[in-house]
């Protein structure tokens, strides 16, 4: 036999190793494409949210710095991009974190990944639908141009239903399956993006015609990391500058419903990352060239408006009318976001209970629209009654959870990335790719989102982090956080009890591939 005879079938011997324990789900293949994919993945970033609410934060952090921020931020995430898109390859499986992580390290720190997501995208999940209802009423208020509108959403009561009806708006979408939901997204992510390039574009041309006194000319050393005041201030910047790019793993869930499962996700995440880190930098250098960074007037850094920054922007930029359209793609954005985010969360969900780390009823699959329909109704359940509670309770509680989904989000994300190298390190020497994208860039991503996420749970301590509410001297932020992740290991353990066999490593094998032998 040639040596050409040979590899095909020691190619074949190492996939079936690395895959022999994952199991089909029943979900709908072939029903997205790569563009599709990514689409998916933008529409659960959220640019347009993401850019309204933490624009002039970030700008507040780091004064002119943001788009070098903005950057910095990007780096982790396309490092941690490269790690996913690896252990897609190997495992295109719909429980990504959880299942690469079991894998790698074994169902204790696996379960603990997938929890990690789940419970992020929760918090994620309730704080869309808020911003979204806070922007249909203050929309209705603006074309209607009846203040007593816009200030319905100050009512308790009907802020509360009109965010359950959104919530349940979305997951009746997400229930009937991947092709409802592409046709959503492609008409709510082109809207964003649209009017987001108009207002980049006239942003540029207010800029040129020096409309506004607080206005600046551009300078390369905007985009100069280390320009940044203190060590602080970059942290939290960062900080920020990663929640921004929170949710291209969206692509990477629907795997198992993509047409060429593994390697299309990984290209769409890809293009999602590029498409993001080219809006943000647009908008922010456009909106710091026009109106400065400042905390004053309209300049983004104004503790005024820095949590809502096109609300302001909108009127003075765009006009009376262009700007109703800024306030319509906010509302599509976080309507679009709110709708995609349940992907990850069903399918998370969906793998553990086809793996026997949670209940076998979520496993369940919609035998007419193949879809996780159960998990996903969970998930909406889970948020529309966590958003309710939350605001009843107290507004600062609400706030300070979503202060803590930073955690979340480093703590998962890193943990796969380590995931990869260790998954993949019998394969580090054969070549310079391998060694490189399996193994260092996603160590790199890893390290950097580990240390974002020790110096956060530092930061958290302080009871002036977040709402500045404290419990027993402790920042509430703190409490919130670790407590969320104490919360997990108590779920687990009781779960380890009912289902013994996964925690044993009977169900999800702890295994890595065979190395192909070079001959």
């Amino acid at each position: 036999m040639t040596q050409l005879d040979v590899r095909p079938q020691v190619a074949d011997t190492v996939i079936g190793a690395a895959e022999g324990d994952v199991r089909g789900k029943g979900l709908g293949k072939g029903s997205v494409g790569l563009v599709g994919s990514a689409v998916i993945g933008i529409s659960t970033v959220a640019p347009v949210y993401c850019l309204t609410s933490t624009l002039g934060s970030t700008a507040g952090e780091v004064g002119l710095q943001m788009p070098a921020v903005f950057l910095a931020g990007f780096l982790p995430m396309l490092l941690v991009a490269f790690a996913y898109r690896e252990l897609n390859k190997a495992v295109p499986d719909c429980g990504t974190s959880f299942t690469w992580t079991v894998k790698a390290f074994g169902p204790r720190v696996g379960w603990m990944c997938g929890w990690g997501l789940v419970i992020a995208t929760i918090i994620v999940l309730s704080n869309l639908a808020g911003v979204a209802t806070s922007y249909f009423w203050l929309l209705a208020g603006e074309i209607t141009n009846n203040p007593s509108i816009s200030a319905l959403d100050d009512n308790k009561l009907v802020h509360i239903a009109t965010c359950l009806t959104l919530i349940a708006a979305a997951t009746a979408i997400s229930y009937r399956g991947m092709t409802a939901t592409k046709g959503v997204q492609y008409a709510l992510v082109g809207l964003q993006l649209a009017v987001l390039g108009l207002f980049v574009a006239m942003a540029f041309q207010k800029a040129s015609a020096g409309s506004f006194d607080t206005g600046l000319d551009f300078s390369w050393q905007w985009m100069n990391p280390f320009a940044v005041e203190s060590m602080a201030a970059f942290t939290a910047g960062l900080s920020l500058s990663i929640f921004m790019y929170w949710g291209w793993d969206a692509c990477l869930a629907t795997n198992e419903e993509t047409t060429g499962s593994a390697k299309t996700p990984g290209r769409a995440s890809l293009i999602a990352m590029v498409v993001l880190v080219g809006s943000y930098l647009a908008t922010g250098v456009a909106a710091q060239m026009a109106v400065g960074s400042g905390a004053g007037g309209l300049g983004l850094g104004n503790p005024e408006t820095s949590d809502n920054v096109f609300a302001a922007l909108a009127g003075p930029v765009m006009g009376p009318l262009l700007g109703i359209l800024l306030f319509v793609a906010v509302l599509a954005s976080a309507t679009a976001s709110l709708q995609t985010t349940f992907i990850p969360v069903a399918r998370t969900v969906l793998a553990m209970s086809t793996y026997e780390a949670l209940p076998s009823s979520y496993a369940k699959v919609h035998p007419r629209f193949k879809t996780p329909g159960r998990a996903t109704v969970m998930a909406g359940v889970a948020t529309g009654v966590f958003y309710t509670v939350m605001t009843l309770v107290s507004e600062n509680v609400l706030t300070d959870t979503i202060f803590a989904l930073g955690l979340m989000i480093c703590f998962y994300y890193s943990l796969t990335a380590f995931a990869c190298a260790w998954y993949f390190r019998g394969e580090l020497r054969r070549s310079a790719r391998d060694l490189f994208f399996k193994g260092v860039f996603p160590v790199l991503g890893g390290l950097l989102l580990a240390t974002v996420f020790l110096k956060t749970l530092i930061d958290m301590w302080n009871p002036s982090y977040g709402s500045g509410s404290t419990v027993l001297g402790v920042g509430s932020v703190f409490v919130i956080g670790v407590g969320l992740l104490a919360l997990g290991l108590v779920i687990m353990f009781v779960t380890e009890r009912r289902s013994p066999a996964f925690f044993r490593g009977q169900v999800l094998t702890k295994s890595t591939p065979a190395l192909v032998v070079e001959d």
